[in-house]
């Protein structure tokens, strides 16, 4: 991994996600190349008499918002670049884009990065996230609202013999390969048929990858909460999950481990679909 994409825009997570870029890049020796993302624009619905009236918001100023969204990026990049001894923050143009152009530019990116999404005002989108997660065809970091400390000293791995997950781990392995811990976790009742677990600690090793396994019992709380417990109690600093193995649609109705780590990740997480 070289090559990252940062979509910058004004929310309350945006320092912590470009410091969480900062400390990939750091440990990959990559780029971060930084783009101005285009604040979502929601059209209201509004009763009338003859049906339902669609009413645009008023038109916002962009300039205001893109402005400060550089400054940012700049001055946070200014201000890591002495103690920076191997990765580059570069701005890569002041013309802002959708999350559905996000999403096609990061094809040709090794990884985007994003905020954890959440439902305020002021919180990164999950349109943002879905865009760059299924239309770029490469992996997504998600960071998490605090800013960690280290990143890939000690992953854990969500093994469900998924293609999402083997996908997902191929991409992560230049990460892994710098962990000094890595641990597997499978969470009984969340698998599919596949490889077993011990079949991948068999894969990994031949990648350099020294790692041990976990079988978790499975909980009425679900496969995420499970997940995310054991990577508190190991001290894990990176998550290497795949991404909706369920449809969205049922992970929506029925809920899914992965709805679960997308709202509570207190990790760097990288995800794939």
């Amino acid at each position: 991994m070289k090559t990252l994409l940062l979509p910058v825009e004004q929310h309350d997570l945006m320092a912590a996600t470009m410091q969480t870029a900062w400390l990939i890049a750091e440990k990959l020796g990559a780029t971060v190349d930084g783009i101005l993302l285009r604040p979502s624009l929601v059209d209201f619905v509004v009763p009338d008499p003859m049906g339902a009236l669609v009413v645009q918001p008023p038109p916002q100023d962009e300039t205001e918002a893109a402005t400060r969204s550089r400054d940012q990026f700049e001055s946070f990049a200014a201000a890591h670049a002495e103690g920076s001894a191997r990765s580059l923050f570069r701005w890569r143009g002041s013309q802002p884009v959708d999350d559905a152009t996000l999403g096609s530019m990061g094809r040709l990116f090794d990884a985007t990065i994003v905020g954890r999404p959440g439902t305020g005002r002021n919180d990164p989108r999950m349109t943002t996230l879905e865009a760059a997660l299924f239309e770029s065809g490469r992996p997504i970091f998600v960071a998490p609202p605090q800013a960690p400390k280290t990143i890939a000293t000690n992953a854990l791995i969500h093994w469900n013999a998924s293609t999402e997950t083997a996908h997902v781990i191929a991409c992560a392995l230049p990460l892994l390969r710098l962990c000094e811990k890595v641990t597997v976790i499978s969470v009984d009742g969340n698998i599919v048929p596949g490889p077993t677990a011990v079949e991948l600690l068999d894969y990994l090793r031949a990648h350099g990858i020294n790692a041990t396994e976990i079988a978790a019992k499975g909980s009425s709380r679900g496969a995420g909460e499970v997940i995310l417990d054991h990577a508190r109690k190991l001290g894990c600093d990176f998550l290497v999950k795949g991404a909706y193995t369920q449809s969205r649609l049922r992970q929506m109705i029925f809920g899914g481990a992965t709805n679960h780590i997308l709202a509570h990740t207190h990790i760097p997480t990288i995800m794939a679909h």
